[in-house]
């Protein structure tokens, strides 16, 4: 039997009109690093902070995006690591998730879903027919069969998970949204590397706050990323 093909959930030219291939020289900090490409030595602006120890190694294949506007020469897209791409672009991960909630990934078709939503002193990234708020984390670690959050310790991950349970405790509905970019079977929070938000994730799913993992694909020779399922917590 064929597998189901997987839904594009975002086309790569909504936003880099040029994809082009580099590799790693070396990460020089959180933001940025140095790579090899047809051109010559250029740098590279990484958007996503996390370690990725794993992932950008010296040597490892980029796909690049240029950057006319930034200080540096290239926006980082994905990495090949094994035999799949993983997408590190992470300003695209609001734009991932909202369109997840309006095609029903979370199990219903919302009427209105608002962004990057003021609530005291925090911003919560959706607001889903009024009462529904939501918080979206990218994940791209992966051990054995298991996609991992976070993979560096993260206080602000924390912070966010107990603003849903307040909000959970106020009466509204809260939720996670994790956006899983590896492949695996299930997901699970990252308890040796951070221990406390692992805790505040089994405190709100407890409280009632929900949890989504989508499990997706970023497929450069079709031009997207794709959504393949939900995966179940491990």
């Amino acid at each position: 039997m064929k597998s189901k093909r997987p839904c594009e959930v975002l086309n790569i030219k909504e936003l880099f009109k040029e994809l082009t291939f580099g590799t790693l020289i070396e990460r020089v900090n959180r933001f940025s690093g140095v790579v090899k490409t047809d051109s010559g030595v250029k740098r590279v602006h990484i958007s996503d902070t996390g370690r990725l120890k794993e992932l950008l190694v010296p040597g490892a294949l980029l796909l690049l995006s240029e950057n006319p506007r930034g200080k540096l020469d290239h926006k980082l897209v994905a990495v090949k690591s094994e035999n799949e791409w993983v997408f590190l672009y992470t300003p695209a991960h609001l734009l991932i998730a909202e369109r997840l909630v309006r095609n029903g990934f979370l199990g219903f078709y919302p009427k209105e879903v608002k962004k990057e939503v003021k609530r005291g002193k925090s911003r919560i990234d959706l607001l889903i027919d009024g009462n529904f708020y939501l918080e979206v984390k990218g994940c791209n670690l992966v051990k054995g069969s298991a996609c991992l959050f976070p993979d560096a310790p993260t206080e602000r991950g924390r912070r966010h998970v107990e603003e849903l349970i307040l909000l959970r405790q106020e009466g509204f509905k809260a939720g996670v949204l994790f956006l899983a970019f590896r492949s695996c079977s299930c997901f699970s929070p990252n308890a040796e590397t951070d221990p406390l938000f692992a805790e505040s994730l089994k405190r709100a799913l407890s409280l009632g706050v929900e949890v989504f993992i989508a499990k997706l694909r970023f497929l450069p020779e079709e031009g997207g990323v794709y959504v393949d399922g939900e995966l179940p917590l491990c």
